[in-house]
C-alpha cells in the first residue's frame, strides 16, 4: 500500500473539494474544455461521446484503493491468524510489555499506537471487545458487561496482560514473518504464528466495502475435537457457541456459509404462574434491548405484562411480570414471536486469503488453520533440530579441541597472525572432519579460540558425552515427529483442550425450535365491534354490538344472508355493509349474519348452514370448513343464483352437529307442517359443494330444536421429542386421541411426574423427560428403586399416578432427594431379574415375579423389599403371563376407536341427494 492511501478518509475529503494537481493526459484536457464551453459541471469526470460520465484522475482509482484498503486492512479478518490488523497488533504490543504483570489498558494503547496509525480510539475499543471474550486476554477491573451492555471503565482505571493460553498459542518469533510499521521504525508480523483455530472460536464481524464478514463463535473444547476428527480423517460438525448462551436452532447452519441462517433464543423459565424469568440472552442482544422490546411488545398490544424488572448481576436475571388472567406458556411463545427473545442471524464466513477476500465454509476454515498448525509445528520442530544440530556440532569439536589439547600446539602457540593458527586448528582437525556433522568453517574455529581457559580447566568428558548423548537423543525423537506429523498435531490439540477446555465450557444449548404462529400466540387486547345499521366493523366502534376480543393483526370471517362471506384484516373501522351480489342486485343493503375472528387452517370449526337456492326455490343443508382463502376477496356458500339467501347458520368450534325443526308456510296439500333434522346425518364437505336437499316445500322459518355433540371424535395428538412441544400434525410420537377431560402424563428422569391439558402452547422441559403418553388413572406402573432411608436397599413398588400440575409435580421416589429409581415398567405382569454382588456375588441370580409379590397401592407408598444383600444390578425379563383374552380385546377396540376419524370429509362439490322426506309435494 502506497503512502497516498495511509489515511484513505482524509484523503477522500480532500479529493471532493480539492482540483487535480499536475493531470496531463487527454482525459483531463478534453475536461478542462467542456468545463469551459458548458455549464454542466461534473468534478473529477467527463462526458463520452455518449453522454456517460467517465471517472478520472482520483475518482478513476482512489475508490479501488479505498475499497482494497478497507478490506484487507480494516475490516475482515485473515485466515492465518484469524485476526484484523488492530487485533493483532494489540497482541504484538503487550507481548512486547509483557513481564508477567498486569499493564494499564492506557498504556496499551499508547504502545499500540507505534503500529497502527488509525489513533487511540479504535484501539481501546478492539482491545475492550478482545478482553470481554476471554480467552487472549486476563482482565482486571471493570471491563464493562457483555449481558448488560455497560461500557468498561477509562483506560487509565483498567489492566491487562497476555493470558496463558495467548502465550502458549500466538508467539513464536522464530516463525513470525516480519514487516516494517507504518512509520519504518518498528516492526510488525505480517501475520502471527496462530496454532489454533482462532478465529472460529473468537467469531469475527466487520463491514467492508461492498462485503462484510460475520464468523460465529464456537465451542473451544468442540474445535479441538474437530481438529482432531479431521487430522484422523473422521467426520465432524461445528456450530456455534456464545457467551451469553440461550438456545440455538442450527438445522439451516449451512455450515457458516453465505445463504444460511441459525435462530437464537433466549432462555426463559417460569418462576411461578404469574412471573417469567429471563437467565440467559440471545447472541449480539442485551438486556437492556432486550427490555425495550418486551416494552414495545406491550404498548403495541402484542403481549400482556404487568412490569419487567432488571435484576441481572453477574448473570442474566430479568423478570417478566404478566397481568392475571395470561397464560404463562401462551406468553413465552409471545416473547418469542414478538420480542428479541428470539433472533435470526445470517452468517457469512468471509476471510482474507492470499490478499483476496474469499467466502468459505467454518469447516473449511477449520481445515485450512490445523493445516496451518501441522506446518508451524513443523516448521518449529525443523528450527529446532536445526539448532541443535548447530550445538551438537560445536560440542564435538569443543570436546576434540579440547581433549587433543590442540591449543597447547607449539605451531598454534607461535603463529604468527590469526589466519596461521586458523589454518594450523584446521590441520589438526581433519582426522576428525568425518564424525562432525556438516563442514568445519572459520567461524566455528573462531569460536574455539573465544573459548575461556576456565572453561578449559572445568572441562568434564564425561559430561560433554552425555551432553552430546542427550542431544543426539533429542534430535532422534524430533526426526520420528516429523514422520508422524499427523499424530504430533492431534496430540497439540489435546493437549491444548485438557489444558484449557474446561475454562469455556459449552453455554448454548443446541436444539430444534418449533414454528411460533403469531396469530395464535399474540393476546387479543382488542375488543371488535360491529356496527350493523350502518355495516361498519371495526375496534374503535366502543357503542356498538360487541363481536369478541382479537389481537391487531388477526383476521375477521364475516358470513352475509346473501350466502356471500370473506375475510378482512383487523381494522380501526371499515365497511362491511355491501356485496358484489348485492351490487348486482340492486340492493341497499345486506345482513350480517355471522362475523368471527377467523383461524387459518382451523378444520375444527365447522359451519352448519341451511340456503334457499334463488333459481329453484328448494332449501339445501350443508356442513363445510373454511381453511384458507384470499382476503377480500368475496365466496359463496349456496349455487351463486340471484336471490339465494341463508335461512339458518351456525358456526360450532368442535364440530358440533345440532337438530334443526323446519316449519313449512300453511298449505292444505301439506301432511305435516313442520319436520327434524339432524346435522350430525351431513357429512362435512367442502366449502365449494352444493350440499344435500333438504326439502322443495316453502319455507316458513327454521329454529333449533336441540344442541349436539361433536361429530369429528376427539383430537389426536402427538409429540414431537425434537421440540418438546404438542402438535396436531402427525409429527413425533402419538400419543392417543383426546376428548376435553383427557390429559397429557410427563414422567421425568428424577421420578417426578406431572399432568397437563393438550393444549398446543404447553412448554415441557428440554432435557430430562422419561415418558411422555396419554394420562390414564387406572394403569399400573411398577418401579424398582434404591431408597435412600432404609440404607439404599432396593425396593419395589406397584402403584398407580394421580393428576398434578407441571407447578406442583409429584414424586413415586419419596420426599428423600437421594433416592433413585432403577427401572419402571407398565407391564401388566412384570418380571425382574436380580444379580447380587460384592460379598453376595456368590449367590445365584434371583428371579422375582413382581404381581403376586406386592399389591397395587398408592405412588406415595414405600413399597417392599426386594433383599438385603449385596445387588449388582437389576433387569426387567419378559413377561411369562399377558391380561386375559377380553381384555386384551377392550384394549384392541380402544384402539381401533383410535384409528381414525368417524365423519367423512370431502372438498368435491356434489350433486343434490334425494330428500329424507319423499311425502312431501313438491
Amino acid at each position: 500500500m502506497s503512502d497516498e492511501t495511509k489515511d484513505m478518509d482524509n484523503e477522500l475529503n480532500d479529493a471532493a473539494t480539492a482540483p487535480q494537481q499536475g493531470a496531463q493526459d487527454d482525459a483531463t484536457t478534453d475536461y478542462a474544455d467542456a468545463t469551459t464551453a458548458h455549464s454542466d459541471y461534473h468534478p473529477g469526470g467527463v462526458k463520452d461521446d455518449e453522454g456517460k460520465l467517465q471517472l478520472t484522475g482520483m475518482y478513476q482509482n482512489w475508490f479501488l484503493d479505498y475499497a482494497s484498503y478497507v478490506i484487507l486492512e480494516r475490516a475482515v479478518p485473515h485466515l492465518g491468524d484469524g485476526l484484523k490488523p488492530v487485533q493483532r497488533r494489540i497482541l504484538h504490543s503487550m507481548k512486547l510489555l509483557d513481564d508477567g504483570r498486569y499493564n494499564k489498558v492506557a498504556n496499551v494503547v499508547g504502545h499500540t499506537m507505534q503500529f497502527h496509525p488509525h489513533g487511540d480510539a479504535s484501539i481501546g475499543d478492539a482491545l475492550v471487545q478482545l478482553g470481554q471474550k476471554n480467552l487472549l486476554i486476563d482482565s482486571q477491573g471493570n471491563w464493562g458487561n457483555i449481558l448488560t451492555g455497560d461500557s468498561a471503565a477509562a483506560p487509565r482505571y483498567i489492566e491487562a496482560r497476555l493470558s496463558k493460553f495467548a502465550l502458549d498459542v500466538l508467539f513464536n518469533p522464530k516463525t513470525t514473518e516480519w514487516k516494517m510499521s507504518y512509520d519504518g521504525r518498528k516492526k510488525e508480523p505480517v501475520s502471527l504464528p496462530v496454532k489454533f483455530p482462532l478465529l472460529l472460536a473468537q467469531g469475527a464481524e466487520g463491514i467492508a466495502v461492498g462485503l462484510s464478514a460475520k464468523i460465529l463463535p464456537h465451542n473451544f473444547g468442540e474445535l479441538c475435537e474437530a481438529a482432531i476428527k479431521y487430522l484422523h480423517g473422521e467426520e465432524f460438525h461445528l456450530y456455534p457457541d456464545f457467551q451469553t448462551g440461550g438456545s440455538i436452532d442450527v438445522s439451516r447452519y449451512n455450515d457458516g456459509m453465505r445463504g444460511g441462517a441459525v435462530k437464537v433464543r433466549a432462555k426463559i423459565e417460569k418462576l411461578d404462574n404469574k412471573t417469567l424469568v429471563i437467565r440467559e440472552v440471545p447472541y449480539g442482544k442485551t438486556t437492556s434491548t432486550l427490555i425495550d422490546s418486551i416494552l414495545k411488545a406491550n404498548e403495541k398490544g402484542k403481549i400482556k405484562i404487568r412490569k419487567v424488572e432488571d435484576n441481572t448481576a453477574a448473570e442474566a436475571e430479568i423478570h417478566v411480570h404478566l397481568t392475571p388472567g395470561t397464560s404463562s406458556d401462551k406468553a413465552i411463545d409471545a416473547l418469542y414471536a414478538f420480542t428479541d427473545c428470539e433472533t435470526s442471524i445470517n452468517p457469512n464466513c468471509c476471510v482474507i486469503d492470499e490478499k483476496k477476500p474469499k467466502f468459505l465454509s467454518v469447516s473449511d476454515v477449520l481445515r485450512r488453520s490445523v493445516d496451518h498448525t501441522r506446518s508451524l509445528l513443523e516448521k518449529e520442530l525443523m528450527i529446532r533440530r536445526g539448532e541443535l544440530m548447530e550445538s551438537l556440532h560445536f560440542a564435538s569439536l569443543e570436546r576434540i579441541f579440547i581433549e587433543e589439547r590442540i591449543y597447547k600446539d607449539r605451531a598454534f602457540e607461535q603463529a604468527k597472525d590469526m589466519d596461521a593458527a586458523v589454518s594450523h586448528i584446521d590441520s589438526r582437525l581433519e582426522p576428525y572432519k568425518p564424525q562432525f556433522y556438516r563442514e568445519v568453517t572459520r567461524d566455528d574455529i573462531l569460536r574455539l579460540m573465544e573459548i575461556k581457559m576456565g572453561r578449559i580447566l572445568k572441562f568434564n568428558k564425561e559430561k560433554a558425552n552425555e551432553l552430546i548423548a542427550r542431544m543426539k537423543e533429542e534430535v532422534a525423537r524430533i526426526d520420528h515427529d516429523l514422520q508422524n506429523m499427523v499424530e504430533v498435531t492431534a496430540n497439540w490439540f489435546r493437549l491444548i483442550r485438557d489444558k484449557y477446555a474446561h475454562e469455556h465450557p459449552r453455554r448454548t444449548e443446541i436444539r430444534s425450535f418449533d414454528n411460533i404462529e403469531a396469530t395464535k400466540v399474540i393476546e387479543a387486547t382488542e375488543k371488535l365491534y360491529i356496527d350493523r345499521e350502518n355495516g361498519f366493523m371495526g375496534t374503535s366502534l366502543k357503542k356498538d354490538e360487541f363481536v369478541e376480543n382479537c389481537s391487531p393483526i388477526d383476521d375477521v370471517i364475516i358470513f352475509y344472508r346473501d350466502g356471500t362471506y370473506k375475510v378482512t384484516r383487523v381494522q380501526d373501522k371499515v365497511f362491511i355493509g355491501e356485496t358484489e351480489r348485492m351490487k348486482a342486485e340492486k340492493k341497499k343493503k345486506v345482513e350480517v349474519v355471522h362475523i368471527a375472528v377467523f383461524k387459518k387452517g382451523d378444520k375444527r370449526t365447522i359451519y352448519n348452514a341451511v340456503y334457499r337456492d334463488g333459481a329453484t326455490n328448494a332449501c339445501y343443508i350443508k356442513r363445510f370448513n373454511v381453511t384458507s382463502v384470499t382476503h377480500d376477496r368475496e365466496y359463496d356458500l349456496t349455487t351463486g343464483t340471484p336471490g339465494s339467501k341463508i335461512l339458518y347458520f351456525t358456526a360450532n368450534p368442535n364440530g358440533e352437529a345440532e337438530t334443526i325443526k323446519v316449519t313449512f308456510r300453511p298449505n292444505p296439500k301439506l301432511k305435516r307442517i313442520s319436520m327434524d333434522r339432524d346435522f350430525g346425518e351431513i357429512l362435512v364437505k367442502g366449502r365449494q359443494s352444493r350440499g344435500n336437499l333438504l326439502t322443495r316445500v316453502d319455507v316458513h322459518k327454521i329454529t333449533l330444536k336441540a344442541h349436539g355433540a361433536s361429530t369429528l371424535g376427539g383430537r389426536k395428538v402427538w409429540f414431537d421429542h425434537d421440540v418438546q412441544r404438542l402438535n396436531y400434525d402427525g409429527r413425533g410420537q402419538y400419543l392417543g386421541e383426546f376428548h376435553s377431560d383427557d390429559y397429557v402424563l410427563v414422567i421425568l428422569q428424577s421420578g417426578q411426574f406431572y399432568t397437563t391439558n393438550f393444549d398446543l402452547n404447553n412448554h415441557y422441559e428440554p432435557t430430562g423427560i422419561l415418558r411422555v403418553e396419554k394420562f390414564d388413572e387406572h394403569k399400573v406402573w411398577t418401579a424398582v428403586l434404591f431408597d435412600a432411608d432404609q440404607q439404599n436397599f432396593p425396593y419395589v413398588k406397584r402403584f398407580t399416578l394421580e393428576r398434578c400440575t407441571q407447578a406442583r409435580p409429584q414424586s413415586f421416589l419419596g420426599d428423600n432427594a437421594n433416592s433413585r429409581f432403577v427401572l419402571l415398567t407398565d407391564q401388566v405382569y412384570p418380571r425382574l431379574l436380580v444379580t447380587y454382588g460384592g460379598g453376595d456375588a456368590f449367590r445365584d441370580p434371583m428371579e422375582l415375579d413382581v404381581e403376586p409379590f406386592i399389591g397395587v397401592k398408592s405412588y406415595k407408598a414405600k413399597g417392599k423389599r426386594i433383599t438385603t444383600c449385596t445387588v449388582d444390578k437389576i433387569e426387567e425379563l419378559e413377561p411369562l403371563r399377558f391380561p386375559e383374552p377380553a381384555e386384551a380385546g377392550a384394549d384392541a377396540a380402544a384402539s381401533d376407536d383410535d384409528a381414525g376419524d368417524t365423519t367423512a370429509t370431502s372438498d368435491t362439490p356434489n350433486d343434490a341427494t334425494p330428500s329424507l322426506f319423499d311425502e312431501l309435494p313438491d
